[in-house]
């Protein structure tokens, strides 16, 4: 029986995820889902790219939790919308929640929305939220083995941010390994080293949000020719 609730569960996200997706490419919104496990650094990843931009781009931003409203306090201080959903107790953002989030916060396109998942690598992987990409962090603080412990969202995700990497001197952590143990998983993974404290890695981390917006346009064009 719980097998059956689960699948209605994720066929009735699927739909809501389809309606938020054509919803982004009508509006000529980027969404990008940001996931990793407690502490990776997800927030001041999102603190470092929104300081990146100038202050009237038209960037918004989703973050998850079980409790509190302190990472949107964070990030809130960079002038962009923000909002907190929380979940209470929910191990995942599901696309209602995000559709009912973005309506309250009331962003429109064209633009970028970050949607800052709950710290967790199993649970948000099957919820698909009609993003672009899903966006995996691994930080250098962590095993080089979390790709295969937890393959279903490096197998999802298009990016691998390994943070963290001023760390590099203090830890035992081999970067080449994790990334040879991410494409066992998903030999197509593009890969950025950055830390949020240094800023290395950051023009790459731009360039590559740059990169995906073009091509979201791109896409987007062409299915209206």
């Amino acid at each position: 029986m719980r097998e059956v609730v689960e699948k209605k569960v994720l066929n009735e996200n699927d739909r809501v995820a389809a309606e938020l997706r054509q919803r982004y490419r009508d509006e000529n919104i980027l969404c990008v889902n940001i996931i990793s496990s407690p502490g990776s650094g997800k927030t001041a990843l999102l603190e470092k790219t929104l300081a990146s931009f100038p202050k009237d781009a038209h960037v918004a931003v989703l973050t998850g939790d079980l409790q509190t409203d302190n990472d949107a306090k964070r990030l809130a201080r960079y002038g962009f919308p923000v909002r907190q959903i929380v979940t209470g107790g929910t191990c995942h953002l599901d696309a209602r929640m995000v559709v009912k989030h973005l309506d309250e916060m009331g962003f429109r396109g064209p633009g970028i929305l970050f949607v800052e998942n709950v710290g967790n690598l199993v649970c948000p992987s099957s919820y698909d939220l009609g993003e672009a990409a899903k966006i995996v962090l691994l930080s250098v603080t962590e095993g080089e083995d979390k790709p295969l412990k937890y393959p279903g969202i490096f197998h999802r995700s298009s990016l691998m941010l390994l943070t963290k990497t001023d760390l590099l001197p203090h830890v035992e952590f081999d970067p080449k390994l994790a990334l040879e143990n991410a494409r066992k998983v998903h030999p197509e993974i593009e890969y950025i080293a950055l830390s949020s404290r240094t800023r290395e890695g950051f023009p790459e981390w731009m360039g590559w949000l740059k990169g995906l917006q073009e091509k979201v346009q791109r896409e987007a064009l062409a299915t209206v020719s």
